[in-house]
């Protein structure tokens, strides 16, 4: 189970698919407990001494990623893993501490220090003077969220799109093009990054108290690396391997989601820009659009609206599930929004096969979600004839 370090990052891509407590992972991820991978790099510990710490304590030509020690979290294991995708830090040794003197011998330093200045290398987010986000410092890349930066999405912002890169070319992506590079590094951001940035600096993810809690989000998970309160956290040496073993855990978890997005979300793109030029010729309206065979298609066809400048236009998807198994889908007013831009007609909700037929007067109807955000039917011109019906139903 001990990986070799060249090999780690593809071998995660071999993994099979197993299903876990009724969600699809395609990667699996072992229990921390039991996680033993290895990467290229070790973390370690200034000695527990009362002793002067020596003026100098790396070796010449030694590349060094310094970081706090004591409990880690999950925006800080994320960033040295990223750093240490790249060719200038893929050797680094972390070296976790608070000193000061040994952390400005240090090559680049994340998530202690106070300091916050990419010029010497230094992305600290705590201080009251930091209040960057992503947008304030790479405006060009327009992400929806306004979240403060942690220590992951400072090195996210500056390295990303290189980490990205180096991931896909290390799994027989060579030479990978500007623009998918682009489109990953903007929907990590929004999937994995902004989540973590806000966790960490306590951004609530809404008003009020919630309904339920979640509690194994990868920032949870890669706490219960750290001892427990009533293990011993004194053994130096125990913590740095703790350390290390969150970073390939977190590690596993970024590469799968990088390529998920390169080779299975991305390449939907080009359908549902197909469906967006050819709207006209499924409905006078421009309202319904038809895929040429599923996909994800919600995020695409969001930015595409605005790049056709039709944002908020279509209404309805239809596309063909399996043979005589056709579907029509509610465009939501977001990705994840149960509510929608405009719903299947309310008398057919909750209907099913004969009865939905006799309802509707279309023929192949087959069922409609009591929601009215789904339905299905035998063909495709009956799946399109209930899009239409419901486009020209008045709302109530």
């Amino acid at each position: 189970r001990q990986l070799s370090s060249r090999l780690l990052p593809r071998a995660f891509t071999n993994l099979s698919p197993a299903t876990f407590g009724g969600l699809h992972l395609r990667h699996p991820i072992p229990h921390p407990a039991d996680f033993t991978y290895r990467f290229r790099t070790t973390s370690t510990f200034p000695a527990m001494s009362t002793a002067t710490e020596p003026k100098r304590f790396k070796e010449d030509g030694e590349i060094v990623i310094g970081t706090h020690d004591g409990v880690f979290h999950c925006d800080e294991v994320l960033a040295c893993f990223m750093l240490q995708q790249l060719p200038k830090y893929e050797r680094a040794t972390v070296r976790r501490t608070r000193d000061l003197k040994v952390l400005d011998q240090c090559d680049i330093v994340v998530d202690v220090g106070a300091v916050f200045d990419p010029a010497t290398n230094r992305y600290d987010h705590h201080q009251a003077s930091f209040q960057e986000t992503l947008n304030s410092l790479r405006p060009e890349v327009k992400v929806k969220r306004e979240i403060r930066l942690s220590s992951a999405g400072l090195i996210y912002t500056y390295f990303g799109e290189e980490v990205i890169r180096k991931v896909l070319e290390r799994n027989s992506i060579a030479n990978p093009e500007e623009e998918l590079v682009r489109g990953v590094y903007r929907k990590l951001y929004d999937t994995l990054i902004a989540e973590l940035d806000g966790i960490d600096n306590g951004v609530p993810m809404f008003e009020g108290e919630p309904k339920y809690t979640i509690n194994t989000h990868l920032s949870a998970r890669v706490s219960h690396f750290n001892p427990a309160w009533n293990e011993s956290s004194d053994d130096a040496e125990d913590v740095a391997k703790r350390f290390e073993k969150a970073k390939a855990y977190v590690g596993a978890e970024f590469i799968d989601k990088v390529l998920y997005y390169a080779t299975r979300w991305w390449p939907a793109r080009a359908i549902v820009e197909k469906a967006v030029r050819n709207r006209l010729e499924v409905h006078a309206s421009g309202e319904i659009l038809e895929l040429e065979n599923f996909c994800p298609w919600k995020e695409h066809l969001y930015e595409l609206e605005g790049e056709h400048g039709i944002g908020g236009l279509p209404k309805y998807v239809i596309y063909c599930n399996r043979p005589n198994d056709w579907r029509v889908i509610c465009v939501p007013l977001e990705p994840a929004s149960f509510v929608c831009r405009k719903f299947l007609a309310r008398k057919w909700r909750g209907e099913r096969d004969d009865k939905l037929e006799e309802i509707s007067g279309i023929e192949g109807a087959n069922f409609c979600h009591q929601t009215g955000f789904i339905g299905g039917n035998r063909t495709r011109e009956g799946a399109l004839r209930m899009a239409v019906v419901s486009l020209e139903e008045k709302e109530e």
